[in-house]
């Protein structure tokens, strides 16, 4: 399986009006992603995608420069199979034979950022055609599912405390019986924040999950005062409480509360969620297989969840082909537990894949199709390629 061809593409569409939402992140009103193509010399392809932001809209033209001019001349003519090799030569650059040699990483300057968020597409691309290769899902490859469906949460929640529970009720009619819901400073002051989440659970009653995200957009002070305000509440996990620069400080809330703290989402390598777990910052690790390291990263921060017994939730927010990495990694990690499933206005999940992508009563099944089982819609791709 010689690699021919890597490209790159940068997909902006346009979220129905009735479908955006106000976050801190503004009024969503696009969703952008990077979708990745490996081609072979046999014409087989696998598909992937690179973030360029955690949230929906983003520019992605750095991505793209940076698979198609830096990634791509490394990749063509080598063997499409040999997935950690590959890895290894495009973190490693120039010092790859190093690293190879001497069983350690030798990184490039950009061994954070636009550079790994852009060796994610291309790794989640190529376990696609992998997967493809060998006629068996990504799950497979990774050993396994462990478990034939996993519960699913769906992922939204950003009405005010006097219409947040009926909005939680409409994902729970859906058949989910855990959701997640935005708090922190698009609610201006943690008041507000506490009320939605007090608002939500008496709407919901106690036997519905609630998790409360706050982005990262809380200081440590206002963090705390949040758990306190909302501990009777019961919340499954919290997540991202602070800046994910502040690790540090990820640590005082979570030593300040009996409520569990998810993060990791914005993070790059298993190095950094090394760091995270070091200094006892979390409880649910959240690796996002577009921006951490592609799937072949992702994994490893499987392992390091499953050796410090910690909850693994990968981050699931993105286009189909990032859902599906992540959906392939928990299925096959004994220390996942839940899903996440977007509920908001996505058509990178639900428009751009020819493949319908569903819960059934609030569970995702495991993976059946050969690779991530989606391929896109090439109409879809033509009409919103930038």
């Amino acid at each position: 399986m010689i690699i021919a061809k890597v490209e790159a593409y940068w997909l902006s569409c346009p979220i129905p009006k009735a479908k955006q939402h106000r976050s801190d992140y503004g009024l969503l009103t696009d969703f952008d992603m990077t979708l990745v193509v490996v081609t072979t010399e046999d014409g087989r392809q696998g598909f992937g995608e690179g973030k360029a932001a955690v949230g929906s809209s983003g520019s992605c033209s750095s991505i793209v420069t940076c698979v198609e001019k830096e990634l791509a001349p490394m990749l063509v003519g080598r063997d499409a199979r040999n997935i950690n090799e590959l890895w290894e030569r495009m973190y490693n650059g120039t010092r790859d034979h190093y690293a190879i040699k001497r069983g350690r990483v030798f990184p490039v300057l950009g061994n954070r950022g636009i550079h790994v968020a852009a060796m994610s597409g291309v790794d989640m691309a190529l376990w696609d055609l992998l997967g493809k290769d060998l006629n068996v899902p990504v799950v497979q490859l990774l050993g396994g599912a462990l478990r034939p469906r996993m519960e699913a949460y769906a992922s939204g929640g950003w009405a005010d405390a006097d219409n947040i529970g009926e909005q939680l009720l409409g994902y729970c009619s859906k058949g989910f019986k855990a959701v997640k819901m935005r708090v922190g400073v698009m609610d201006e002051t943690v008041a507000n924040s506490v009320a939605r989440v007090r608002a939500a659970r008496e709407a919901l009653g106690p036997e519905v999950k609630i998790m409360a995200d706050a982005h990262g957009t809380y200081s440590v002070p206002e963090a705390k005062q949040f758990c306190r305000g909302v501990e009777d509440s019961h919340l499954y996990w919290f997540e991202e409480p602070i800046s994910p620069d502040n690790k540090i400080g990820t640590a005082e809330v979570r030593a300040s509360t009996c409520t569990p703290i998810a993060a990791g989402e914005s993070e790059f390598t298993r190095f950094n969620v090394r760091e995270l777990i070091e200094h006892r910052a979390v409880d649910v690790v959240q690796p996002d297989c577009a921006i951490i390291g592609g799937i072949t990263e992702a994994r490893r921060v499987a392992g390091l969840a499953e050796a410090y017994q910690l909850e693994l939730a990968p981050h699931c927010w993105g286009s189909a082909f990032s859902f599906m990495a992540g959906v392939a990694v928990a299925f096959a990690s004994s220390s996942a537990a839940i899903i996440e499933f977007s509920s908001g206005g996505n058509p990178m999940m639900y428009d751009l894949v020819n493949e319908k992508i569903v819960a059934v009563d609030g569970h995702i099944e495991a993976p059946t199709r050969p690779g991530l089982g989606v391929t896109p819609d090439w109409d879809f791709v033509g009409e919103y390629a930038q």
